[in-house]
Formats: C-alpha cells, sequence, structure tokens
C-alpha cells in the first residue's frame, strides 16, 4: 500500500501545489517575454498581468511553505531544495518585471523625458495636466454625490420621525374615538331607561 506522504513528491498536498506553481510560472514567463515587444498602453496592461500572476505564484510559494512542514524529516531535504528551487525562479522573474516596470520610454514612448522640451513633450505634459483636472472634477463629483446622499438621509430620517409622530397622534385619536363611543353607548342606554321610565309612569 503507497504511503499518502510520498518520499519522492513529498505531501499530496505540496504536489498539487507545486503543480500549480508550475502552470502559473509558465503563464508570467510568457507575459514576461511578451512585454518587451509593447509599448504604451497595451505594455501596461501586460504587466499589470503579470503582477497578478507573480502575486499568484508568491501565494503558492506561501502555501508551499506551510505545507513542507508536514513532510517527515527524512525526506524533507528533497521537498526544501525544490521549493528554493520554484523560489529562486520566481525572485528572477519579480526582478525581470520590475526591470520591464521601470523602462519608461517603453511605457510612455519614446516622447517622454523627465524634462520635455519639444513640442511633443510639452504636448505630453498638457495631456497628463489635462487628466490630473478631470480626476479632480470626478472627485469633486464624488464628493457632491456624497453630500447628497448624506442630505437624502438626513431628510428620510426627518420624514420617518414626522411619520412615527403622525402614528402616534392617530392611535391617541383612535383611542380618543373608541372612549368616546363607549360614553355614547352609555348615554342612549340611559335615555332608553330614561323613556321607559316615562312610558310607565304615563
Amino acid at each position: 500500500m503507497a504511503n499518502p506522504l510520498d518520499t519522492d513528491a513529498g505531501s499530496e498536498l505540496f504536489g498539487s501545489y507545486e503543480a500549480e506553481l508550475k502552470l502559473v510560472q509558465a503563464d508570467l514567463n510568457q507575459k514576461l517575454d511578451q512585454i518587451p515587444e509593447l509599448s504604451g498602453e497595451p505594455r501596461k496592461s501586460a504587466i499589470r498581468q503579470a503582477e497578478r500572476a507573480l502575486d499568484e505564484a508568491n501565494e503558492l510559494l506561501d502555501q508551499m511553505r506551510i505545507e513542507k512542514q508536514n513532510i517527515p524529516s527524512s525526506t524533507r531535504s528533497k521537498t526544501n531544495q525544490r521549493f528554493r528551487n520554484h523560489e529562486s525562479d520566481v525572485d528572477a522573474c519579480k526582478r525581470k518585471l520590475k526591470s520591464l516596470s521601470s523602462d519608461r520610454t517603453a511605457l510612455f514612448g519614446s516622447r517622454y523625458t523627465d524634462n520635455p522640451t519639444t513640442d511633443d513633450q510639452l504636448e505630453q505634459r498638457q495631456q497628463l495636466l489635462s487628466g490630473t483636472e478631470r480626476l479632480d472634477r470626478s472627485s469633486q463629483r464624488l464628493r457632491d454625490s456624497q453630500r447628497i446622499a448624506h442630505e437624502t438621509e438626513d431628510i428620510g430620517r426627518g420624514t420617518l420621525a414626522d411619520l412615527q409622530v403622525q402614528r402616534e397622534t392617530i392611535q391617541h385619536t383612535r383611542g380618543t374615538l373608541l372612549q368616546s363611543e363607549g360614553y355614547v353607548d352609555r348615554s342612549v342606554k340611559t335615555l332608553r331607561g330614561m323613556a321607559r321610565w316615562l312610558q310607565i309612569g304615563l
């Protein structure tokens, strides 16, 4: 009967994480190979995808780091070596991604410099300023929406309070009417009794 903790593959759970990590690494490496061929927005999008893949790889490494502690010490050395290899590969991908992300010319185009002097560079600065203005306007609209929402909430609370007062008033009026009906019933009975006595007297 096979031992569930295989001495070559490590624990089943560790092996599962390892297989998944290999798929993520292959996807990550593919994305890293594509990034140098891109520029502008497609490059930014590819970098974001690579960052997500890198985060997933690190999460799997964390799970593997925990799980390998459950492997018997007699076979753990091989597992530790495999883990270190995977960790080294992921670190290499991280360094490569960082290098690709810091290439400003590829990210923003050949017009990018820290000190724009040409018309194209001034146009780029103007676009950045315009983007900032749009962001400010969007933030102001968001603040206005939040203010309106708060005001609407206050009005709603006031309306509910008014309705509660009206409900209490109606209930009090209903109680008064019921009490008055009781008085009327007793008065009618009294009058009827007096009428009968008058008839008898006649």
